[in-house]
């Protein structure tokens, strides 16, 4: 329990507080336009609809203006480095920024529906009250503002039946015309941000949710019409609901005046003026650093349709870990890419490794000669916009004692950057590192697939053991895939002084590794340290490794504590 709450607790400390804020302020609208006595007139029309529909716009506009604050990754970035005010418990709370995103949006798609369906509702018993309510109160309310001096309290001013009447508050009003308009855009925003969309048709994801600047536009002015229109505060102290009842006696006498209605002031735009501003600025630090000349010094192909790209900019800082954001003109224009960097700080150049999924990546392996044989001439390579970089949660390896670094596929990249910077330490003065001891898991399909890092590794083994410190790291590569004449093969070698695959003296091992026996291993090794799990691989093996990190830490505050990050970019 206790592990669970070191490694849960801050999250669910900050899910709880946002759906509490969300619950608070649904009750709250929801009881002053439901038992609000200014409303009491407008709920004659409207019925029950009118809290319904006014309740959950109050959350939009909470919802709204966290949105746009998960994804200002230099805010984030900033907060990151800052160690006054951003401990590491807030800092693993940063790396969940696009989760957060993802719950936000969905608390404003469930608010929109509800909104949307009451609003449905609302305009029907307008239309309606406004044609076929001759003789009741409804008719009464709905007939005030026909004549001069008075204010109206029904927004539909002409009788027009269902359902010509709804198209024509949909379409020819304000608030049902960015009503429809935002509405259309939240659908496709959404829509096209699923797993599968996101995969493979990366390009339809892009577009579509810059669509937010359409939202946002129509948010704002939303409001603007004030078609949900209240009893004023005057008109409550001349005319008492309760003393005039009789709607028949309205205006006939100076007990019981005609009421006067008011609009309420539109509210959105101070909700979400913060964060558009921030957002605005943040897009202006990212367009001004995009702009900076960046220089390609080498572009190097690998096996398992992997390529290197070395490049150097002016200025470019990075730590461990980090990654950033990559556009190539002659791909497409306005497609940015993310890719952690593999480089490492100690370097006088930044890199990244690109693993061939798609048409863009094929574009940039093509744009930089990749697909041809002979030399490439460095200034025939394409020009590259950079922006970046921002910070993860491999940026903390360097604050435990005891790491288990685990990658799967591709997602080794981020543990390039940090064993060639451990490498680096560990040649200056390693006597200055906190890192003690480092367990490293690399799960691959393809025996290619190691090719390209098996150097690195090789490089910091050697230097390990000239140093007689070969246990500082242990590394375990797994093959999960092969087929039978790899495997005969395999058999054959498996007895040479190295591996095989590899060329490291640690044998590759093949099938998956079992966690719970590697946890339980490194928690009686360590027995009384903090180990940080830091993961850069799929969602299902995250939810592997949490699991095992909360059940394998001591109930003991002073007994081993496994402490689960991963890569969310």
């Amino acid at each position: 329990m206790g592990n669970w709450f070191i490694n849960e607790g801050p999250s669910v400390f900050v899910i709880l507080v946002w759906l509490g804020i969300n619950a608070f302020l649904f009750v709250n609208f929801y009881k002053v336009y439901n038992d609000g006595i200014n409303y009491h007139y407008s709920r004659q029309i409207y019925g029950e609809a009118l809290a319904w529909a006014r309740a959950p716009a109050a959350c939009l506009n909470f919802n709204c203006m966290l949105i746009l604050l998960p994804v200002c990754r230099n805010l984030l970035s900033f907060l990151r480095g800052s160690s006054v005010c951003c401990g590491r418990n807030i800092r693993r709370q940063l790396d969940r920024n696009l989760t957060f995103h993802k719950m936000v949006a969905w608390m404003i798609a469930l608010h929109t529906t509800i909104h949307t369906v009451a609003h449905l509702f609302n305009v029907e018993r307008c239309v309606d009250a406004r044609v076929e309510a001759n003789g009741t109160i409804q008719a009464a309310l709905s007939n005030l503002g026909d004549n001069k001096g008075e204010s109206y309290l029904n927004f539909v001013r002409s009788k027009v039946p269902n359902p010509e009447g709804g198209l024509n508050v949909a379409f020819t009003f304000l608030a049902g015309l960015t009503g429809v308009v935002i509405t259309l855009a939240l659908i496709l925003i959404i829509t096209s941000s699923t797993e599968t969309i996101r995969r493979s048709y990366f390009e339809v994801f892009w577009f579509t949710h810059h669509l937010f600047i359409v939202f946002f536009i129509g948010l704002v002015i939303h409001g603007v019409g004030m078609i949900v229109r209240g009893q004023t505060v005057d008109s409550l102290r001349e005319h008492d609901i309760i003393l005039c009842k009789d709607f028949t006696l309205w205006g006939r006498n100076s007990t019981c005046p005609k009421p006067q209605f008011a609009g309420n002031s539109p509210m959105t735009w101070k909700w979400v003026v913060g964060p558009m501003i921030l957002y605005v600025l943040e897009r202006f630090v990212r367009f001004w650093r995009s702009n900076q000349k960046v220089v390609v010094t080498k572009v190097v192909t690998h096996p398992f349709k992997t390529y290197e790209i070395q490049m150097k900019k002016k200025g470019f800082k990075m730590e461990v870990g980090q990654y950033i954001f990559v556009k190539c003109p002659k791909v497409s224009h306005l497609e940015w890419h993310p890719f952690t960097l593999t480089s490492a700080p100690e370097e006088d150049y930044f890199s990244i490794h690109i693993r061939i999924v798609g048409d863009w990546t094929e574009g940039l392996f093509n744009a930089c000669g990749c697909d041809k044989t002979e030399f490439q001439e460095a200034w025939k390579l394409p020009k590259i916009a950079v922006d970046g970089p921002f910070g993860t949660a491999s940026e903390d390896v360097f604050s435990y004692e005891v790491v288990m670094l685990v990658g799967a596929g591709i997602g080794v990249t981020p543990f390039a950057s940090v064993l060639k910077s451990v490498w680096y330490k560990y040649c200056s003065n390693a006597e200055t590192l906190r890192l003690k001891k480092i367990y490293f898991y690399w799960l691959c399909r393809d025996t290619h697939a190691f090719e390209w890092f098996a150097d690195l590794l090789q490089s910091l083994e050697t230097q390990l053991q000239e140093r007689n410190n070969a246990d500082f790291l242990s590394y375990n590569i797994y093959l999960t895939g092969w087929d039978e004449s790899q495997a005969t093969h395999f058999t054959v070698h498996h007895d040479q002084e190295k591996d095989v695959i590899t060329g490291l003296k640690q044998k590759t091992l093949y099938g998956r590794p079992n966690w719970e026996n590697e946890f339980k291993t490194i928690a009686s090794a360590h027995q009384s340290s903090r180990v940080g799990v830091f993961l850069c691989g799929p969602e299902s093996l995250a939810i592997t490794l949490s699991k095992q990190s909360i059940s394998n830490s001591a109930a003991d505050p002073r007994g081993v504590h496994f402490i689960f990050n991963k890569e969310n970019f």
